[in-house]
């Protein structure tokens, strides 16, 4: 035990709690990622140990003079291990927070960010203004966290989830069922809009890979070294995957239908313009919550 872990326990700097306290796990955690110059140690510490136990950082805080179970304590000396590693913390605790769920993540999926919550606000302020619904289609659905959201949040009637990795459905077949989502979302294997075949969908979202691959080298090491490069790299300039969705959507959406991607705020402009020439009149970007030029949203005319 670390000399932070024995602080831990109380005023006599001892913890008499069979298997010891949350509160010792915590600073022995703290005092271990601290070592491996893993930065914030105590917030990570407390994020790691509050997504092996499905609480928020606060409600551990509260409770870390009560025993820890010895099965999560497992666990999380096992996360913070793969922490100090240099494992993403969303990795080394098997879960990501996403709006209201909490996903299973792992190396098989990129681990969800707040820029595509946004994405999914997007798409819903869209649906919720013309009380328009249908069918939904998320292109490239990974851990399935934009279309469990869509299922779960909107009035969709179906919900389509397709991805060219059958690991990646995997992983979000498996959060579907622990979830519990509702039956509205199937899970198809395919390229891009390969698997919607006809103009059938109200919406269409997606977060393609936009990375470019000259820039590959240049990410931070727990993500070019971690998570998949089929989901992050889109191509010399990366707006590869995106062209092929701008190209092929219209003939997916039934009329008046939307098509919302996620883009690279640095190339926004550009990814506007290219959807113009592929015929979007009405197409236009917003930002996401860091004030990024970040969604393209885009019109199917109405017959």
């Amino acid at each position: 035990m670390t000399e932070a872990a024995r602080r831990a326990g109380g005023p006599a700097g001892r913890d008499d709690t069979p298997g010891g306290s949350i509160a010792v796990l915590l600073a022995d955690a703290e005092q271990r990622l601290a070592d491996s110059r893993v930065g914030d140690p105590r917030r990570e510490a407390l994020t790691l140990l509050g997504a092996i136990m499905e609480t928020s950082p606060g409600s551990l805080w509260t409770r870390r003079h009560e025993p820890a179970d010895p099965a999560v304590g497992a666990a999380f000396l096992q996360a913070v291990a793969s922490r100090s590693a240099g494992v993403p913390a969303a990795y080394a605790a098997g879960t990501a927070a996403f709006r209201t769920l909490e996903l299973a993540v792992d190396p098989r999926v990129l681990i969800p960010r707040p820029e595509t919550e946004g994405l999914v606000e997007c798409v819903l302020d869209w649906c919720r203004a013309r009380d328009r619904w249908g069918v939904a289609a998320d292109i490239g659905t990974g851990s399935g966290c934009i279309a469990l959201s869509l299922a779960t949040e909107g009035r969709f009637s179906w919900v389509i989830a397709t991805d060219l990795s059958e690991a990646a459905l995997t992983v979000a077949r498996g959060n579907a069922a622990a979830l519990g989502t509702p039956p509205i979302v199937e899970f198809r294997a395919g390229d891009l809009l390969w698997a919607i075949r006809t103009a059938s969908a109200d919406v269409i979202v997606s977060n393609p890979p936009y990375v470019a691959a000259g820039e590959w080298e240049t990410l931070d090491g727990g993500v070019r070294d971690q998570e998949p490069r089929l989901a992050l790299v889109g191509g010399s300039d990366g707006l590869a995957h995106t062209g092929v969705l701008l190209r092929q959507a219209r003939g997916r959406l039934a009329p008046g239908g939307l098509l919302a991607l996620e883009v690279d705020c640095r190339r926004a402009n550009r990814t506007l313009a290219l959807a113009r020439a592929e015929g979007w009149t009405s197409a236009w970007i917003e930002r996401d919550l860091f004030g990024r030029e970040r969604y393209l949203l885009a019109e199917r005319e109405a017959e």
